[in-house]
């Protein structure tokens, strides 16, 4: 425990944990962001995509990024894109609000279909089950998130470890076979941007726990520590879902199939603990981030958020976004998160790689 309140964690490797926490269940927690982003374009043309593309994007946006909330100290995402964009900060929000419903949509919806399938409880259990979880986190506030979100990492890589290492036991060879097929689609580089671009949304997650950076070069490092602390559980799953390469592109949760074909039903069972865990972690993450943006705003008013305030906020937007899942999880992802990957390269990635950089450099 001592190392997790360490100062070399909290500067370079916090930020990175509370990314990849954040970006997990919105990115590839139930597998199905990889196979859409990805798999669809070859198991090759996928792996080139993830890391010659998403990887190389995320370190260089969020090291930017990291840099930029340090300098300005701006912690929460009003603060930050208002030093960016000025009077026009409020179009980040309204993007941020789409994407924020369509995750909790996708979360909520997994919650309930995961222990309904798979522990025969109904499916209102487990959109319970986590809305009480995120209430409770988001009670408590950013102490406990930081713990939570960088404790719970080190459980699902060991846990996306061993599912890597069972698969290759069982179906190295036809993993094998397929990535020495070169399959790969024309498109495998813009299936790889448009992922890193969508996720990049999740950023004011992240804002809340960069008050531990202190100089520029621990913002640059962590920047792109985060880039890989992010794609490495991805990188693992997606190595194992190729062996099931092309019968598996239709399904809905990757993650649930690979594993009954893996024949486990203890590693199947804490699969889904941690896979559950990670949609509270999202959620978490995104509700926190404008609990944060609310109490910036208040702030700069003379007042406070009420504590109790919180976990409400947190009903209400968990359940708005409830309200959207009976579009389907498939539907949710390809169409959803794809289209709001240009909003957010014109409203933050273009005005941070320009304006941003700009205002860096002229304030030194």
């Amino acid at each position: 425990m001592h190392f997790f309140n360490s100062t070399f964690f909290k500067k370079y490797l916090l930020p990175g944990f509370v990314f990849q926490s954040v970006v997990i269940a919105g990115g590839y927690g139930t597998g199905r962001e990889l196979v859409e982003f990805f798999l669809n374009y070859g198991p090759l043309g996928g792996l080139l995509g993830m890391l010659l593309i998403t990887t190389v994007m995320w370190s260089l946006i969020l090291a930017l990024t990291f840099e930029f909330s340090r300098f300005f100290k701006a912690y929460d995402y009003r603060t930050f894109f208002l030093k960016l964009l000025g009077s026009f900060w409020f179009l980040f929000e309204i993007i941020y609000f789409i994407l924020l419903f369509i995750v909790l949509a996708v979360i909520g919806s997994a919650a309930g279909v995961l222990l309904r399938d798979n522990f025969g409880l109904p499916y209102m259990a487990g959109v319970s089950i986590m809305l009480g979880a995120i209430g409770f986190l988001t009670f408590k506030g950013s102490s406990l998130i930081e713990k939570f979100l960088s404790g719970w990492s080190i459980v699902l890589y060991t846990v996306y470890g061993v599912f890597l290492i069972t698969a290759l036991i069982k179906f190295g060879p036809v993993i094998q076979r397929n990535f020495s097929q070169a399959i790969i689609n024309s498109k495998w580089a813009l299936g790889g941007f448009k992922y890193a671009l969508y996720n990049m949304g999740i950023i004011p997650a992240v804002l809340f726990c960069l008050n531990h950076i202190e100089k520029r070069k621990e913002a640059i490092i962590a920047g792109f520590l985060g880039g890989l602390i992010g794609i490495f559980p991805g990188l693992l799953f997606f190595i194992s879902v190729v062996g099931f390469y092309p019968e598996i592109l239709p399904v809905e949760i990757p993650a649930v199939y690979v594993l009954q074909k893996i024949g486990s039903p203890f590693l199947l069972i804490v699969f889904q603990i941690v896979l559950f865990g990670t949609l509270i972690e999202t959620g978490t993450g995104f509700i926190h981030a404008v609990n944060e943006r609310i109490q910036s705003s208040l702030l700069s008013k003379g007042k406070i958020l009420p504590q109790w305030l919180r976990p409400l906020i947190a009903l209400i937007l968990l359940s708005g976004g409830l309200g959207i899942s009976t579009f389907g999880l498939i539907k949710l992802i390809a169409k959803g998160y794809g289209g709001i990957s240009w909003g957010f390269f014109f409203i933050y990635i273009i005005p941070l790689f320009t304006l941003g950089f700009y205002k860096l450099i002229k304030n030194s």
